[in-house]
């Protein structure tokens, strides 16, 4: 029989009553079920009438009915109490019941618990939860009760790819939105359209993580075609994924329409270095860049030219990446002397550079001009060894230094007195890391000299000794040195040790340290 709206209109006090009948129910079917004040006014005799034509053949059956009735008399307060609206749409409100479907809220809500996650209507965190296909489907279908959303993170979910164009279509729903991470979701050509499309409907997009998706390689241009003039895009990262000549030059040709871009990450892209030329050259197009990450970018002769001569033309760059770039070392053209020009720089790494004399020479004279540099990563150049001396000048002027990595460098002791000679003058007063691992050509004399100067660097946090993987080494007489040292760096959290040999009685020195000084010390050994 087809329910009547007074007949679904009951309300939960019947759940109360001990006595029971049959059609407890059908009463608690009605339960709960919400109608609009106008037809809640006639429950009552819709109710009786409901009832009139059954005798149950006990005089308790009478009572009960009267017991309802009473309570459905009761039921508007009731009701008004426990309603609960809907979101919005086509600008009708919608009220639920226990008998309805949840509201879009409380899906949201069942959604993020499924997976183990706390709700956040802005900030929409799913990074590497294990979705199904199934599960992006599901989430496509709840954006339209998240207007407010501003970040979305898919990270580290492989069954995205082939899939995003179920989210995508939906995305006009979250115009709000500004960060969209895409790492290592095997993304397909498809989804790269797709993202392309939606790129015409978020346009409050601020930074797109595509990071480790190999597939995107020679297809970037199906996204960059779809930049519109006036992008707001603040951050671009692309990291290993498999970028081609022609994806850089796809770049290039959409600089011009990204003026607020601050962050570019093209590291990990052997190939797009032949094309960095024409990516330099388009650089002048975002003068507000302030980092620029080109790790293992195979970097040719000619495009660190074309980098060299657009320097001065980033004034505001505060973070440069070249590392892994042997060419970068070999290349006459003066690079790294132009980096006077940059004296916003807060972080230089130049690790595996391949670094000459020459070449070191520059930097250590364009360092002189860097006044805001924190962080100074020389690892892997060979040539440091023996002559850090030509960078003692700049090191002396870079009173914001933090950060000095200095691992497989070829140092000598002639290099670690240096540097307690710097702290013992008053320099390097902030200094928090200093990587001096895989350095085996130091004497023990050297690392003595070392750790007894070492109590001076207070800010010190992390420190890292150890020695590359195929050596082998006993700790000298300088251990005992170095546990004196230790109790004067309050700020010490962690120092690494590994491959150094220590006797019985030295680690048990080590193991016992933090509990004879009340410290807690992680020692990688």
């Amino acid at each position: 029989m087809e329910k009547t709206d007074d007949q679904n209109c009951q309300d939960r006090h019947g759940e109360d009553n001990p006595k029971r009948s049959p059609f407890d129910f059908v009463i608690k079917q009605f339960q709960g079920k919400k109608c609009a004040p106008e037809e809640r006014k006639e429950q009552p005799s819709a109710i009786k009438q409901f009832f009139k034509g059954f005798d149950f053949g006990k005089s308790e059956d009478k009572d009960r009915r009267a017991t309802e009735e009473t309570e459905i008399n009761n039921a508007g307060a009731d009701d008004q109490s426990e309603k609960q609206d809907l979101p919005v749409e086509d600008g009708h409100s919608h009220l639920t019941s226990e008998g309805e479907s949840p509201s879009g809220e409380q899906r949201f809500h069942q959604f993020m618990g499924k997976l183990g996650k706390k709700p956040n209507s802005k900030n929409l965190d799913l990074n590497n939860c294990a979705l199904s296909a199934a599960d992006i489907t599901e989430l496509a279908s709840l954006l339209p009760f998240l207007p407010e959303l501003e970040e979305i993170s898919l990270s580290w979910n492989g069954c995205v790819g082939g899939t995003l164009k179920a989210l995508t279509v939906h995305l006009h729903h979250v115009n709000q939105l500004k960060v969209l991470r895409l790492n290592n979701c095997r993304l397909s050509a498809e989804d790269v359209i797709s993202l392309g499309e939606a790129f015409e409907i978020v346009s409050q997009l601020e930074e797109l993580d595509l990071s480790w998706n190999n597939n995107i390689g020679g297809k970037l241009s199906l996204l960059t075609k779809k930049l519109q003039e006036g992008c707001k895009l603040k951050c671009l990262k692309i990291t290993d994924c498999n970028l081609t000549a022609k994806d850089g030059e796809s770049l290039a040709e959409i600089l011009n329409v990204m003026p607020n871009l601050e962050i570019l990450d093209l590291s990990i892209n052997k190939n797009i270095g032949c094309s960095m030329k024409v990516i330099a050259q388009d650089l002048k197009n975002v003068p507000g860049l302030k980092e620029l990450n080109l790790h293992m970018c195979g970097l040719k002769q000619d495009s660190l030219q074309g980098l060299a001569q657009v320097i001065p033309l980033l004034s505001s760059l505060e973070e440069l990446n070249l590392s892994s770039n042997k060419n970068v070392g070999l290349s006459s053209d003066p690079l790294l002397g132009r980096l006077r020009f940059l004296p916003k720089l807060r972080s230089v790494t130049i690790s595996n550079c391949g670094l000459g004399e020459e070449s070191l020479s520059s930097l250590a004279e364009a360092a002189l001009h860097l006044p805001e540099l924190e962080i100074l990563d020389l690892s892997w150049n060979k040539c440091v060894g023996g002559n850090l001396k030509l960078l003692l000048g700049a090191l002396k002027l870079a009173t914001e230094i933090q950060v000095l990595r200095l691992s497989s460098c070829n140092l000598v002791a002639e290099d670690l007195a240096l540097l307690t000679s710097l702290r013992q003058d008053g320099h390097l007063t902030r200094l928090q890391k200093l990587d001096l691992s895989y350095n085996s050509n130091i004497s023990d004399e050297g690392w003595t000299v070392f750790c007894q100067g070492l109590g001076a660097f207070k800010e010190l946090s992390e420190l890292d000794l150890s020695l590359r993987p195929s050596s082998c080494r006993d700790c000298g007489p300088w251990f005992r040195e170095l546990l004196a040292a230790l109790t004067q760096l309050p700020a010490l959290a962690e120092l690494g040790m590994q491959r150094w040999a220590l006797s019985e009685s030295q680690r048990k020195q080590m193991e016992g340290f933090n509990q004879d000084n009340k410290r807690n010390i992680r020692f990688d050994c």
